[in-house]
């Protein structure tokens, strides 16, 4: 029951994540701190054997590097940069990919979305809630891809299974 109480807390954070960056385009760092370190005790009321644990900090790890590569060449912000590794650890290598490929999925739609509406539409007549991705020169928030990600992949990773088949979603 522990578990499934981190799940959807670790899922509503997720969400959070993304309405701080479509608002405010940056994600803030208790925010992505609060999802790195829910890990903590979801993994141990999980019961997850050691090579599995160490296989979701591998993941964390190696996202964490290529993130901040990503944010070092401007791809990323640095909210992205950190939300990734933080969903990573929960996902762990079970989900990794799937994660990843919906994140780039919905990543890439929501870029094509905030340019289909600056070439048609003045920013002003976006409510003021979610205006600034679609200002002039303003980034893609790219917290929305991240927790889709996590929301399309997590029925794959052990930490979140069991949320998503109590929800009737397998992985």
């Amino acid at each position: 029951m522990a578990l499934m109480v981190l799940s959807a807390l670790f899922l509503c954070l997720c969400v959070a994540a993304a309405s701080f960056d479509v608002n405010q385009l940056r994600i803030p760092n208790w925010l992505n701190l609060s999802i790195a370190a829910l890990f903590l005790p979801a993994a141990a009321f999980s019961g997850l054997p050691l090579e599995l644990l160490g296989g979701h900090l591998l993941a964390g790890a190696l996202a964490f590097v290529i993130g901040y590569g990503l944010f070092m060449f401007g791809v990323f912000g640095g909210g992205d940069a950190k939300m990734i590794p933080a969903v990573m650890l929960w996902m762990g290598p079970a989900a990794a990919l799937t994660f990843v490929y919906y994140m780039a999925l919905v990543g890439g739609a929501c870029a094509l979305v905030i340019l289909l509406v600056r070439r048609t539409m003045p920013a002003e007549v976006i409510p003021g809630f979610m205006r600034k991705p679609f200002e002039d020169k303003a980034n893609v928030p790219y917290g929305v891809a991240i927790a889709a990600g996590a929301l399309f992949a997590g029925a794959g990773s052990p930490l979140l299974a069991g949320l998503f088949n109590t929800a009737g979603i397998s992985g």
